[in-house]
């Protein structure tokens, strides 16, 4: 059961200045732009989320983010530079808004597709194992190595080693982050008591940060979208 006496809060961050792919969190997938996909899965976890915020310097993005029911909180120029950790714009938000908030829950535009389980599951774990943050994880299957000296040197496994009995790694997939307010306001997004929520799911391999990145999205959302 969800403790609704705690205040929790989505955060989508939606700077405007891409440079790979301009203009990415409102290009449009399925019909749609990016970043509707993250408000409307906040809207439909509002038994967890009770109020859904995008953080923008973007005047396209706000008009948009407004039109699908999310509440804009201008970000400042000076938090919204390429080097500007993703942090800064959420403690930002805790900053601008009034009331207390217990948890923040970050949903990146630029993963727009997520399982529908997969707030309610994670936050439900959250919660029970009174973890300071979580974040969902994926299990990687490739074979990694260095090039030193000119020489492949393998680094989660040995020449003639089969994939199925790689030692387990795990990569962030991006779709979901949850973390304690008063962490956020650290500016940490990782806490030392950290649930790393296993996922492994078509959806944990799209990310968006190129025109490639969007076909492969498409791809995934004719396939898979409705079926998840």
């Amino acid at each position: 059961m969800v403790n609704k006496n705690k205040k929790s809060i989505a955060i989508i961050p939606a700077r405007g200045g891409s440079k790979r792919l301009p203009k990415k969190n409102i290009r449009e997938l399925g019909g749609k732009p990016l970043i509707a996909y993250s408000i409307e899965y906040a809207l439909e976890n509002q038994d967890i989320i009770d109020q859904v915020y995008v953080s923008t310097d973007d005047p396209d993005i706000k008009n948009i983010a407004l039109q699908y029911g999310a509440t804009v909180v201008d970000r400042p120029q000076a938090l919204s530079g390429d080097l500007e950790p993703t942090v800064t714009a959420l403690k930002h938000v805790l900053q601008s808004i009034d009331g207390k908030v217990e948890n923040v829950i970050l949903l990146q535009p630029t993963n727009p597709l997520r399982p529908q389980n997969l707030l309610k599951d994670c936050f439900s774990d959250f919660e029970n194992g009174n973890y300071e943050s979580a974040m969902a994880v994926s299990r990687n299957h490739q074979k990694f190595g260095k090039i030193v000296n000119g020489n492949f040197e393998p680094f989660n496994y040995s020449f003639g080693q089969r994939s199925q009995d790689l030692e387990p790694l795990y990569f962030e997939n991006g779709l979901l982050y949850i973390a304690k307010a008063e962490l956020i306001l650290n500016e940490k997004l990782v806490g030392d008591k950290n649930l790393p929520f296993i996922i492994n799911h078509p959806f944990a391999h799209i990310d968006i940060d190129t025109e490639e990145d969007l076909m492969q999205a498409e791809f995934f959302h004719s396939r898979y979208f409705k079926k998840y």
